[in-house]
């Protein structure tokens, strides 16, 4: 997933922006509501964690500027703040989950997941011929037999499976991959591509993922 993660907690921030990362997702970090609002004015998120007290604009404030916008991202409040009244103002402003400080990483991990799996069908599982691409154990296999991909290969396959039918351009495919950050190029794009289709080639799949040239891929 593309991933927001709002915290002014420098060090708390950092350690859950790398431990997403170590996780295949792709992660940015904002210090305080109003660096949020400009990371989500100018990127499609997945997911957003969430903060409530925080310097500026506060994590109300930013429930609030999302209310309406679109596309908008699921998001899940992470605070301190414990008392059964902020959960339900939160919940209120479309907050889709609320953890309270201090908490279990992996709790959070699998809360995001499950926010990501409320926009997908009952079975989560895309299957494409002899190809099938599971979700929730982040992993592919065709006829059967699993598919060794890292964590990049499989969140391109994953995707354009997820968008069958839409072609992506290289530059989108990018942005959906990597975080601000990354020093890379969207030409990355184009090498993703090719070792995907390498190793799909060897287990017998060999037109799964199509290039529209001069407008970008599409797995149809």
């Amino acid at each position: 997933m593309r991933l927001l993660v709002v915290e002014d907690s420098p060090n708390l921030g950092r350690d859950l922006r790398e431990s997403l990362a170590r996780d295949g997702h792709a992660v940015d970090l904002a210090a305080d509501g109003a660096q949020a609002q400009q990371f989500l004015a100018s990127y499609a998120y997945d997911a957003v964690v969430l903060d409530l007290m925080m310097p500026r604009v506060d994590g109300w404030g930013v429930l609030r500027w999302l209310n309406g916008r679109e596309p908008r991202p699921r998001v899940l409040v992470l605070s301190a703040r414990d008392q059964v009244e902020d959960r339900i103002e939160a919940l209120h402003l479309g907050a889709d989950d609320y953890m309270v400080k201090p908490f279990s990483y992996e709790e959070l991990s699998a809360r995001l997941q499950a926010l990501a799996r409320r926009s997908v069908q009952s079975d989560p599982v895309l299957r494409l011929g002899a190809v099938e691409i599971d979700p929730r154990a982040r992993q592919v296999r065709v006829d059967g037999e699993v598919l060794a991909l890292t964590p990049k290969e499989y969140a391109l396959l994953e995707t354009l499976s997820t968008e069958r039918g839409r072609v992506m351009t290289r530059t989108a495919l990018f942005e959906h991959l990597y975080d601000a950050r990354s020093e890379s190029s969207d030409k990355v794009i184009e090498v993703l591509v090719s070792t995907l289709r390498g190793k799909l080639s060897k287990a017998g799949v060999t037109d799964l993922v199509q290039t529209r040239r001069g407008y970008g891929y599409v797995v149809e």
